[in-house]
């Protein structure tokens, strides 16, 4: 299950709703991804009150990083347990809220494993 905020209607922050879902296998292509951090920008902000109109219901975020979780047949550029951004997906109503399509998702890169030496 993931918990996600969709909206039904358009309005203020009391239309925020908090749902959980159920999210399946990646079809071809797509990747899972267990977010780690999810952006909430003026976009978001601009469905919500309806200045971008939406088919409804709609779960809101555009972008978010995190673990990929499992990947669909045909992706070759990530593979389970790397780490992975993605931004600006295309508004779809109740879009599966953790699987996006390649080039659309990108490999994170690791932290640096070096370190200065105080003197």
């Amino acid at each position: 299950m993931s918990r996600t905020i969709i909206i039904e209607k358009h309005g203020g922050p009391e239309a925020l709703k908090l749902v959980d879902r159920e999210i399946g296998d990646p079809g071809p292509g797509e990747i899972r991804i267990r977010h780690h951090a999810v952006g909430l920008n003026f976009i978001d902000v601009y469905q919500r009150t309806g200045l971008y109109p939406l088919t409804m219901p709609h779960a809101l975020g555009m972008e978010a990083a995190g673990m990929v979780e499992a990947v669909g047949k045909g992706v070759t550029h990530l593979k389970e347990g790397d780490r992975a951004a993605y931004a600006a997906m295309p508004p779809a109503p109740m879009r599966r809220p953790a699987s996006c399509r390649p080039p659309r998702s990108a490999p994170c890169p690791t932290r640096s494993r070096t370190r200065t030496r105080r003197r």
